[in-house]
């Protein structure tokens, strides 16, 4: 019987499917050599869409990288690698361009961030407007920054644990850290007088989280399912609760109004009013119309734009200390012989920091060259990176080589993850331990602290790493400096303290409950 031209046409319409859909990802691409994550990832994201949903992305790639090795395949056009050489160092320093993932989730008032731009060229014209800002010697010398950490520390973090200790009260080590970080970053950024105190301000703090912490759950379905959402909408169906929306709308309103408050400062001069950041980045801006001759340039468009970039760098900064700070405090809690360790070390610092007593601080520099508290905070951020997830990029045309596989196509997603280059036991002996000693000099070989550093990722690495890190750093020993100088910590209740699994984690209970005890 003669097979009729639409039967023909037909068999090879889905021969073609199947050769494209199965055959050709499974076994003749390029990824084809790749070991899979899971039998499913040749033909179908399904699999790893699941995991994410499930919010089980970080230890799931971590698992199928002990089982398969630094490179593994995470759907038809994913990879993760785990390692450094023909890994992150090629993909995060020899120009991958970042995946959409990035915008789809950290964009805010209708435009995009430095740390959003998807488009390096565009990225690097908007970092060298602020990197020298951020610059480890400026934040040293900083006259802003310095009143900024004295106010924070003397008139509000140590009075608040003072009260505690005065009155046998517990504290919630997490949420005190919220609010002091974000009061640190809101004080460089727009300057003191115009930055927030939600240390003080304690009512108004848990309200403000409440609005930034309710959209979490959701972050799901604009990073991995973007069109969901809309073609649920259609249907008449939500996804995304309202209230994400009206949380949106007041945190869009709620930085615009930090930036009006930086624009009556603009003029000023005085390193307690000065908005350094905002100011910065305004006149950076002017300077790149002027150079473009953007003779149309909106006013209205350019507000946005600084509002955009200020609400990244205030919520980014602010989470990642805040978190980092809140494990740093459990870790030491639970050994108090590090913490005798530390006290010892800070006793050396020229003042020291003795509260009420004195109003002086040390120098930011004398602090960053304690090697002690130095090595507590690199441990703390490699056993609990803030930001342990995955980094998006996109590989370039005509083709890459990863991890000894060559021929990988374009516009194929790759990642790393901090929780996984953290774990390598063969880098990091024990690498579930929290042993600040692993950073010291006198313990290890320079050959060691050498390759500790290079699989060290709690910042990113490249042209596109975190441009706060230094502020970060310089915050985050101050404050512990601070404390551990004057008080000890004690654990009263670390239930649910692990973290979730995310890109930007916390604890699960959201609290860590820590008594203070005056030295």
């Amino acid at each position: 019987m003669a097979i009729s031209i639409s039967s023909l046409v037909a068999v090879l319409g889905i021969a073609f499917i199947i050769y494209k859909g199965i055959i050709f990802p499974a076994f003749v691409s390029p990824l084809a050599k790749i070991p899979n994550a899971h039998w499913s990832v040749p033909i179908s994201p399904g699999w790893m869409l699941w995991k994410r949903f499930q919010m089980r992305n970080n230890r799931t790639i971590q698992a199928a990288h002990e089982r398969l090795g630094p490179i593994v395949r995470l759907g038809p056009s994913e990879l993760s690698v785990n390692c450094v050489d023909e890994g992150i160092k090629s993909v995060y320093t020899g120009g991958f361009e970042k995946h959409e993932w990035y915008p789809r989730v950290f964009g805010s008032l209708g435009t995009v961030s430095m740390f959003t731009m998807v488009d390096t060229r565009t990225h690097s014209t908007r970092k060298r407007m602020l990197s020298n800002i951020y610059s480890k010697s400026m934040l040293q010398t900083s006259p802003h920054l310095k009143v900024v950490s004295n106010a924070i520390v003397h008139d509000r973090l140590l009075p608040i644990i003072q009260e505690s200790v005065i009155n046998d009260k517990a504290i919630d080590a997490h949420d005190l850290n919220m609010g002091l970080t974000l009061d640190f970053v809101s004080g460089y950024l727009f300057g003191l007088k115009n930055g927030t105190n939600h240390l003080q301000d304690h009512a108004f703090r848990k309200h403000w989280l409440h609005l930034y912490l309710c959209r979490k759950p959701f972050e799901f379905y604009h990073q991995e399912v973007p069109s969901l959402s809309g073609w649920m909408n259609c249907l008449g169906m939500r996804i995304i609760p309202k209230y994400c929306d009206s949380a949106n709308a007041m945190l869009d309103a709620w930085v615009l109004d930090l930036c009006a408050k930086a624009v009556e400062s603009l003029d000023s001069t005085d390193p307690a009013v000065e908005p350094l950041v905002y100011k910065q980045l305004k006149q950076g801006l002017d300077k790149q119309s002027l150079k473009e001759n953007d003779t149309k340039q909106d006013p209205e468009q350019q507000r946005i734009d600084i509002a955009c970039e200020m609400y990244d760098q205030l919520t980014a900064g602010f989470e990642t200390s805040a978190v980092g700070l809140t494990y740093l405090f459990w870790e030491l809690s639970k050994h108090p012989e590090v913490q005798e360790k530390l006290r010892e070390e800070l006793l050396t610092l020229d003042p020291p920091i003795s509260f009420p007593q004195t109003q002086e601080l040390p120098s930011a520099k004398s602090i960053d060259a304690l090697p002690l508290l130095e090595a507590i905070v690199t441990e703390t951020l490699r056993l609990h990176a803030p930001i342990p997830g995955i980094q998006p990029r996109v590989t370039p045309s005509p083709s890459c080589s990863l991890a000894g596989y060559d021929n990988i196509p374009p516009n194929i997603r790759v990642n790393a993850q901090a929780y996984s280059l953290h774990r390598n036991p063969a880098v990091f002996p024990s690498p579930e331990s929290w042993e600040p000693r692993r950073w010291l000099k006198e313990e290890n070989s320079t050959a060691e602290l050498e390759e500790r550093r290079r699989w060290f990722w709690a910042f990113g690495s490249g042209g596109r790493m975190c441009v706060g890190s230094n502020l970060a750093l310089q915050e985050t020993k101050l404050v512990v400096a601070a404390i551990y100088s004057n008080f000890r910590s004690t654990i009263v209740d670390d239930t649910d303290i692990d973290a979730i699994d995310a890109y930007t984690v916390h604890p699960k209970a959201e609290k860590l409950m820590l008594k203070f005890h005056a030295i």
